[in-house]
């Protein structure tokens, strides 16, 4: 699927997000309104919960109504027997502002270093890439180029996708990240909390470094999937 050379010109990345306040009630009234409407697309999967508890449940994964709390990257690089290893980095906080800048800047300098480099997530067209360039606008801030689609062919936009592989072209199918594992026979990177916690762990407990060591972990295995897929070894459990 992909050669050594074209993985090692891969930045993957994983994103983690949270409700942009802590509370429905926090919420501008603007906003309250708005989010009732938004909500009503939950009405047939959760007819008993009212737009306040649904904010709670379902907000952090809707760019208008969420923030971007932790940005984890990582690339590839292969020692001479052709093993793997990974380097991470992450942007994690509660000022949102300084972490899309922070990364933002890497990305460019990452893109203008070599042309032709891309960007990788699990179910990244659908939600990572788009969601980061929706808070950039918000922001007022720059959306780095290789994240800007405007005016792109098809084929020069930088991004893949591991579950659009994994589809194989099929467009009813979602596979989550933890069950491609599985099937791929790659270890889980789900062993403390997942995507639902991750707004109670930000906003009650504070605890930043947890929501990172958990981004930097799906990154590690976004890049393990990509080389199983690639008939490459995997990253050692120890690098």
């Amino acid at each position: 699927m992909y050669k050594q050379s074209q993985l090692e010109n891969i930045l993957f990345v994983d994103i983690e997000t949270a409700s942009v306040v802590q509370t429905y009630e926090d919420l501008p009234e603007r906003m309250q309104g708005l989010w009732d409407k938004k909500s009503r697309r939950y009405a047939n999967q959760e007819p008993d919960k009212n737009p306040v508890e649904l904010f709670g449940a379902k907000a952090g994964i809707h760019a208008e109504f969420a923030r971007v709390v932790c940005i984890s990257a990582g690339y590839l690089t292969f020692n001479e027997e052709g093993i793997p290893d990974i380097t991470l980095k992450s942007y994690c906080g509660p000022d949102e502002y300084q972490v899309l800048e922070d990364f933002g800047k890497m990305l460019d300098k990452y893109t203008a270093a070599k042309p032709g480099r891309n960007l990788c997530a699990h179910n990244g067209k659908e939600f990572d890439f788009p969601f980061l360039g929706r808070r950039y606008l918000i922001h007022g801030l720059r959306v780095p180029y290789v994240l800007s689609t405007q005016g792109k062919k098809p084929w020069e936009v930088s991004f893949i996708d591991t579950m659009e592989l994994w589809k194989f072209g099929d467009y009813k199918a979602y596979t989550s990240l933890d069950l491609l594992t599985a099937v791929l026979g790659i270890p889980s990177p789900k062993d403390d909390i997942d995507g639902s916690q991750v707004g109670k762990v930000f906003w009650e407990e504070k605890d930043y470094e947890r929501i990172k060591i958990y981004c930097e972990k799906d990154v590690k295995v976004t890049a393990q999937v990509l080389l199983r897929m690639s008939r490459f070894p995997l990253i050692p459990e120890e690098a």
